[in-house]
């Protein structure tokens, strides 16, 4: 049985572009260049048949290391918690007021570019503390 090499997370939403182009600011993502023969995204996304057009788009990390995420326009809006959700990972190594600083500083950046702050999880006995958060659409995910 051969490993897996690669992993692309797909995202449910009702505005693709605007979903994706959200996470590529969180986590410093790229668009990866439209089609050859065309000059833009938007110039292919012309060519596409009506119901087509705006349907999906996708963004990459450019180091090529991180999961490609893929965005695809579904009919039905999000009803519940999601089931699987990222983790951005801003806190790795930090503990006490020093994690929490770094966790409110980043959250206090993507509520500026349209995140929404859900509640602090603070430390137990097992856990560091996390801020769970939604993006764009309300999927939710955690600053960790």
């Amino acid at each position: 049985m051969s490993s897996i090499k690669q992993v692309q997370i797909t995202f449910d939403c009702a505005e693709p572009e605007r979903v994706a182009r959200f996470w590529c600011e969180v986590l410093g993502y790229v668009v990866p260049p439209p089609p050859e023969g065309f000059a833009s995204w938007a110039d292919y996304d012309r060519t596409l048949p009506a119901e087509r057009q705006g349907a999906s788009f996708v963004c990459g990390d450019p180091s090529g290391v991180g999961p490609r995420l893929y965005f695809q326009r579904v009919p039905e809006s999000k009803v519940v918690k999601n089931r699987v959700h990222l983790d951005v990972r801003v806190g790795t190594g930090l503990v006490g007021e020093e994690r929490l600083a770094k966790l409110e500083a980043e959250c206090a950046r993507l509520v500026a570019l349209g995140a929404t702050r859900v509640h602090v999880l603070l430390a137990d006995e097992y856990n560091e503390s996390c801020i769970l958060m939604q993006d764009v659409e309300g999927n939710e995910f955690c600053l960790d």
